[in-house]
């Protein structure tokens, strides 16, 4: 049975020491490939070629040791190399899979961020064909898929679906929730789970710093300091998240509880929230700043032309799901029309000085 194409399979890879496994033969390949010069390959060439290492160990120093391959931890060039080693590992990988999720009439087969991989499809047996590309491409660059370490998900607005791939022998697990460059992805494609682990990390990270954080010290240098080390925390990755009334509420709470705590007020002192926002001199900012937050990136990314301006203005194929359609991400951002915002955001100063909606709280 073919799934609906408003669904969306996606196995997350976990590389078995990436950076260590690559293969110096292969990376002057792929450079000459690219028409890199001469001298710069026959440079990187003696950089990495005939290297050799030795252990200090407590009796002295080890027998010196050829290393075979692996990019070396450190040099600024690693990270440039690794990527064009990647790049060109995942091109042969695609090249002739005509799989992915179709969106604005582009085939998007895979998401990455240097050996993060995400593989995409709007069915479980094209992402199997593009995992099946994938380690056959893997094995011929030196590269190992860690089938523990690999996990797929069905990203779906309907009841919870099976994903079944395998790599070789082995069948990789299904999660429900997956951890992907610091952001938590679930399968509902909720932002609430999200938020929740947000908000318990950032509380983490105030028991942390609570002897500092409820001194006597200055409350001007304590709120600095609170911008500093706990807003941060809470507030990464924002810019994408889509927020509900019910997370509003979760996050004006947060908000709350840190200026009760830095106050050293407790429940028991029956103060109310507007009196210990004039005890910290501060007034309810959260939400204010996620919205400003995710209008200067919004407003980056309506700049430029990439992958984020098809994927907002790109059209997935697929009939919409019964029911009321769900908020989404520029919900809070958008005013009048997505093209007004989009005239907007190409004036820099009109688009600072623009904030949309009065009232931040309002529900979209």
């Amino acid at each position: 049975m073919k799934e609906h194409g408003n669904d969306l399979f996606i196995c997350y890879i976990d590389f078995e020491k990436a950076f260590d496994r690559v293969r110096w033969d292969k990376m002057m390949q792929v450079l000459k490939e690219l028409s890199v010069d001469w001298k710069d390959r026959r440079m990187i060439k003696d950089l990495y070629m005939r290297q050799e290492a030795v252990v200090r160990l407590e009796s002295g120093d080890t027998e010196p040791g050829v290393i075979g391959r692996g990019v070396r931890q450190g040099c600024p060039l690693s990270p440039l190399l690794f990527s064009i080693y990647a790049e060109s590992m995942m091109k042969d990988a695609l090249e002739n899979i005509e799989e992915g999720v179709l969106v604005g009439g582009r085939l998007l087969k895979d998401v990455r961020f240097a050996d993060d991989q995400a593989m995409v499809s709007s069915t479980n047996e094209g992402l199997q064909r593009l995992m099946n590309g994938l380690v056959e491409a893997a094995d011929e660059y030196g590269m190992k898929v860690n089938v523990k370490k690999t996990k797929t998900m069905v990203i779906s607005k309907t009841e919870h679906k099976t994903a079944d791939i395998t790599i070789g022998q082995h069948k990789v697990e299904q999660v429900k929730q997956f951890k992907y460059l610091g952001a938590t992805i679930t399968e509902d494609g909720r932002c609430e789970h999200e938020i929740k682990c947000r908000i318990a990390m950032a509380k983490q990270s105030y028991t942390k710093n609570k002897t500092v954080l409820s001194s006597k010290m200055c409350l001007s240098l304590r709120k600095r300091l609170v911008k500093t080390l706990i807003w941060p925390v809470l507030l990464y990755g924002c810019e994408t998240w889509t927020v509900r009334k019910v997370e509003k509420t979760r996050l004006e709470a947060f908000e709350m509880w840190i200026w009760r705590r830095m106050s050293r007020v407790s429940w028991k002192d029956k103060k109310t929230n507007e009196e210990v926002l004039q005890m910290v001199n501060e007034r309810r900012s959260l939400l204010q700043t996620i919205l400003e937050r995710k209008k200067n990136w919004i407003g980056h990314v309506l700049r430029g032309e990439g992958l984020m301006m098809e994927v907002i203005e790109g059209r997935m194929e697929g009939k919409r799901g019964k029911g009321r359609k769900r908020i989404g991400m520029l919900e809070d951002i958008i005013v009048n029309s997505y093209v007004e915002m989009k005239r907007k955001a190409q004036d820099r100063s009109e688009w600072r000085s623009w904030l949309p909606w009065t009232c931040p709280r309002a529900e979209h």
